[in-house]
């Protein structure tokens, strides 16, 4: 019978041609299919494994081979150190969007009213509540199927401080005010290449194209957001990292103040802070 180590090391030596990751890839199937942590396989790496699991790792392998994400191989993906369930019908949860977390968490007051748009596997939401209990956040997507994986998530982690709704963006949401709106909306060039290739192969183009060059959801968020915002709220963006100055512009087209823009993990600007608009009509419903 094959060991941990042996079985590891032809997955490596098959997967290196196609990933980046490939003992990575190897690592994060085989504990999945053993249901023991990647810890597992460095302490026992000479255990034999069963035939039934031998077949199951190829079947994910050959899989993986064929360009599927781990995440929907695995159904699962870690996010802001929370267990995320993950289907093909949701952008899987990427490092880069933490940031949004790190920022949120710097720019809300106790008892804070937050709004998330385009919630998709609950992300954002959930890793907000997990470090502030007191806040009040009403995660929206249009996607009936994303919003059952968000509320699915939020259950298994016992997280009761979120409200979830099917809006098409601020569409269902009546109007109310809240400290921080923020999103990961859709903001992939529907030509940009990128798109047959990798992951993104596989993740809901609903939730990464945009038209106008990626820019318009964008748009009708920034320009919608403001009677939502409560007095010296916030509006919080992650964009492509070749986006900062359009988003900038946009924002400043509809009066944002104090614009903050902040670089990913790779250095690119990713996301953008902007402060609410001096003298806006709160009570003016978006056109």
């Amino acid at each position: 019978m094959s060991s941990i180590k042996q079985q590891l090391t032809n997955a490596t030596e098959r997967l290196k041609n196609s990933s980046e990751s490939a003992r990575l890839d190897g690592e994060v199937l085989l504990a999945f299919v053993l249901q023991k942590p990647r810890s597992h396989l460095f302490t026992w790496p000479d255990k034999s494994l069963s035939i039934a699991a031998q077949q199951q790792f190829k079947s994910l392998l050959q899989q993986r081979l064929k360009g599927h994400p781990i995440a929907h191989l695995t159904g699962e993906r870690e996010f802001w150190s929370l267990p995320l369930k993950v289907t093909p019908h949701t952008l899987i949860p990427r490092p880069d969007s933490e940031l949004l977390v790190e920022i949120a968490l710097e720019n809300l007051p106790a008892q804070a009213r937050v709004l998330e748009l385009g919630t998709g596997t609950g992300a954002l939401s959930l890793a907000l509540a997990s470090e502030r209990p007191d806040l009040q956040i009403l995660a929206t997507d249009l996607s009936k199927t994303a919003l059952k994986v968000a509320m699915k998530n939020a259950h298994q982690l016992a997280f009761s401080n979120i409200t979830f709704l099917i809006s098409d963006w601020f569409t269902n949401i009546p109007l109310q005010h809240f400290e921080l709106i923020l999103s990961n909306p859709p903001y992939i060039d529907p030509d940009d290449p990128h798109l047959n290739q990798g992951d993104l192969r596989f993740e809901p183009k609903s939730a990464l194209v945009s038209a106008a060059q990626g820019l318009e959801d964008l748009g009708i968020i920034i320009q919608q957001a403001t009677p939502f915002l409560a007095q010296d709220g916030r509006l919080l963006l992650e964009h492509g990292h070749q986006q900062g100055k359009q988003v900038r512009n946009l924002l400043e087209k509809s009066y944002f103040q104090n614009l903050q823009t902040r670089s990913d993990l790779a250095a690119n600007e990713r996301v953008t802070l902007a402060f609410k608009p001096c003298h806006s009509d709160e009570n003016t419903l978006p056109s």
